[in-house]
């Protein structure tokens, strides 16, 4: 593996630890998933099942689970604070409770890109019909649809990429 690599895994791990170890015990009912990049952490958990009357109607039940997520909601923002000012990047939360997931304060990072022509139309067709409001939210409409449709092949070429670094760790050293 490239020594880039292998530091930007052991910061990922690193990071990841002092999340788990720095969150409330209580507030997850098994260790969060924490998602690294250069620009956000993104710290999601899954919360206890609420108190639900037994017979409660299905909208009651998802009614429960959002109040339950509202609540955890409010209690991150020391934890929040500590993990930005150790590690420099924004903190963002999510949390699972049920069948109702909720993501919040997560950052909208701007991106440059080049489109051609006909690439800028695809975006305009879509700003045109009201699937989105801008270019900018078009592009972000279609990566979305990409990695929901595409899950599989992402997930193989991620894993083809880390066959690569490691290969390239093995070879001959550049001079």
């Amino acid at each position: 593996m490239a020594p880039k690599a292998q530091s930007q895994r052991a910061e990922t791990e690193h990071i990841r630890r002092w999340i788990v170890q720095h969150v409330p015990r209580g507030w997850f009912a098994e260790p969060p998933t924490v998602n690294v990049d250069d620009d956000e952490i993104l710290v999601v958990g899954s919360l206890g099942e609420p108190a639900i009357e037994r017979g409660a109607t299905d909208a009651t039940k998802a009614a429960a689970r959002v109040a339950r997520i509202r609540q955890f909601r409010e209690g991150r923002m020391r934890t929040a604070e500590e993990a930005e000012h150790a590690f420099g990047r924004k903190v963002s939360w999510g949390a699972r409770c049920g069948e109702s997931h909720e993501l919040f304060t997560t950052m909208s990072v701007p991106v440059m890109t080049r489109l051609r022509m006909g690439e800028r139309a695809v975006l305009d067709i879509l700003v045109a019909a009201g699937v989105a409001r801008s270019r900018s939210d078009a592009l972000a409409w279609c990566v979305r649809l990409v990695g929901r449709h595409e899950t599989d092949w992402l997930t193989d070429l991620r894993d083809a990429l880390v066959h690569v670094h490691r290969v390239r760790g093995e070879g001959p050293t550049t001079i």
